[in-house]
């Protein structure tokens, strides 16, 4: 395979994980390409069992195809040392109970804090704030975008690279979310609307003014 060919594909592995399905029209104007050379691309991919097609009908014309990632391909995107984690989290919990593993995450939550708070508080508006935040959490693998809504803003992450520890430990989820509304401060408000660890394709959240 050309080492052109392999970079588009992993733009394109890359897109389908940070934008979740798309159809090869919407790929190629991302990558630069065309539409057939996206096809052939996906049923590549296909074959290898990293993607899968579905027709989804639209509101006129005929069904589209959106390509989406499979659990084989979103497992390109691992997550950090998973293995030393798991076998670190087993160790604490053998040594210390659960709790030794609170006082991990209260640790680990309260170094964020310190490491995210100036940044944040220097914001002057709310998007500034969710801004810094996002770019923050874009740097630790988090795969992050920013949307507006109604009142705020919504901080999508299409990436957890801790996925292994909150899945064993759904503490850590508790503390990002924890973390997020002590940065934000008391001003904001901060709902997680979707879930990783829970099935969904990203995790979401909504961050609005408090009422």
């Amino acid at each position: 395979m050309k080492q052109s060919d392999e970079k588009t594909i992993e733009r394109l592995l890359y897109l389908l994980k940070s934008r979740g399905g798309q159809t090869a029209v919407h790929l190629a104007e991302a990558v630069g390409t065309t539409p057939v050379a996206v096809r052939q691309h996906m049923e590549k991919l296909l074959e290898q069992g990293l993607v899968v097609g579905e027709d989804r009908r639209e509101s006129v014309g005929r069904p589209k195809k959106y390509w989406k990632l499979t659990a084989i391909g979103h497992s390109r995107f691992p997550d950090r040392h998973s293995d030393l984690t798991m076998e670190l989290l087993g160790s604490i919990e053998d040594l210390y109970g659960e709790e030794g593993i609170e006082k991990l995450i209260s640790a680990r939550e309260q170094r964020a804090f310190q490491q995210y708070h100036k940044q944040i508080q220097a914001e002057p508006t709310l998007h500034g704030k969710v801004k810094a935040l996002a770019e923050l959490r874009e740097r630790e693998g988090y795969m992050t975008e920013v949307e507006p809504c109604d009142g705020g803003f919504f901080l999508h992450e299409n990436h957890c690279p801790i996925c292994v520890a909150a899945t064993k430990c759904q503490g850590f989820c508790r503390s990002e979310l924890n973390l997020f509304r002590q940065v934000l401060g008391d001003e904001v408000d901060v709902v997680r609307e979707s879930h990783i660890v829970s099935g969904a394709r990203r995790c979401t959240y909504r961050i609005v003014e408090a009422r």
